[in-house]
Formats: structure tokens, C-alpha cells, sequence
């Protein structure tokens, strides 16, 4: 394969995580067992040349349907055209792990996100006790007492200097 057939772009920028990949191979093979460098490379660079094989057998069948989006099964009738039928079945289950386990994340941080909502009024009040938070830290004093009512807050006097 020529190094420009990957539009536009040159061998090197079409690589993988050194680091991820070595981890891959290396949870792969039995703890006792070393790969050198040179294989560890080699290995690299046959995944990046299956994924530019899968993805332009993809794009044909994807093609051939006069679609211009790349979907799941685009990839999956490109492995059985290549010769992978017999992966189909792992591959469409790593894929349904993939869409839950996505699904899931998701679930995650909309209820996250969805949290109570402070009002603007709430927000403004939780900004001024923060302030006079770090305000009281950096005139060496301790943390500033916590109103049990923000709505009712009254601008702090010293008691100490009422009494006097």
C-alpha cells in the first residue's frame, strides 16, 4: 500500500497508542511470554493496515448501497466479503457490549446533569457565601459560618464589637 492511499494522509499520522496497543498484546499472551520491540511494531502496524482494509471494504459495501454514512452492518457484511465470517458473531456481541456499556455512561450523566437546578437568586447567594468563604481564609481567619436561611441573610456584624 502506498503510504498517501490514506486520503491525504501520510503512514505515520495513521498510527495507534504505542502504549494501548502493547497493553492489548500483552494482556493477550501468558505472563511468562516477552515480544520484542520489532514485534510489538509489527503488530501495530498489521492492525493499522486490517482497520484501512475493513474500513475501505466497509465503504464499498456501504457504496454499493447508495449510502453515504458507514453503519455497523456496513462492517460487518465487509468482514464476511474478507474472509472473517467466522469473527461476525464476537464482534456483533463486542458491539452490543459496546452500545450498552455507551448506553449506560450516558444514563450516567444525564442524571448527573439533571441534578436540582439552583435558581439564578440561589446561585448568586452560594457565589457570595464562597466569597466571604476565601475572604475570612485569607485574613487568616477560620471558615465563615453557614446562615441556616440564605434567603434571610444579613450582612455580618461583630457581635464582639455590639457588646462592647
Amino acid at each position: 500500500m502506498d503510504p498517501m492511499d490514506i486520503v491525504g494522509k501520510s503512514k505515520e499520522d495513521a498510527s495507534l497508542p504505542k502504549a494501548t496497543m502493547t497493553k492489548i498484546i500483552k494482556e493477550m499472551l501468558p505472563p511468562d511470554v516477552r515480544v520484542a520491540r520489532d514485534a510489538q511494531d509489527l503488530l501495530i502496524e498489521c492492525c493499522v493496515e486490517f482497520i484501512n482494509l475493513v474500513s475501505s471494504e466497509s465503504n464499498e459495501v456501504c457504496n454499493k448501497e447508495d449510502r453515504r454514512t458507514i453503519a455497523p452492518e456496513h462492517v460487518l457484511k465487509a468482514l464476511q466479503v474478507l474472509g472473517f465470517g467466522e469473527y461476525i458473531e464476537e464482534v456483533y456481541a463486542a458491539y452490543e457490549q459496546h452500545k450498552y456499556e455507551t448506553m449506560q455512561d450516558t444514563q450516567r450523566s444525564v442524571k448527573c446533569n439533571s441534578g436540582a437546578q439552583m435558581t439564578e437568586e440561589e446561585a448568586a447567594a452560594e457565589q457570595q457565601r464562597m466569597f466571604a468563604e476565601a475572604r475570612a481564609r485569607m485574613n487568616g481567619g477560620g471558615p465563615v459560618p453557614q446562615p441556616e436561611h440564605p434567603e434571610t441573610e444579613q450582612p455580618e456584624t461583630d457581635q464582639r464589637n455590639l457588646q462592647s
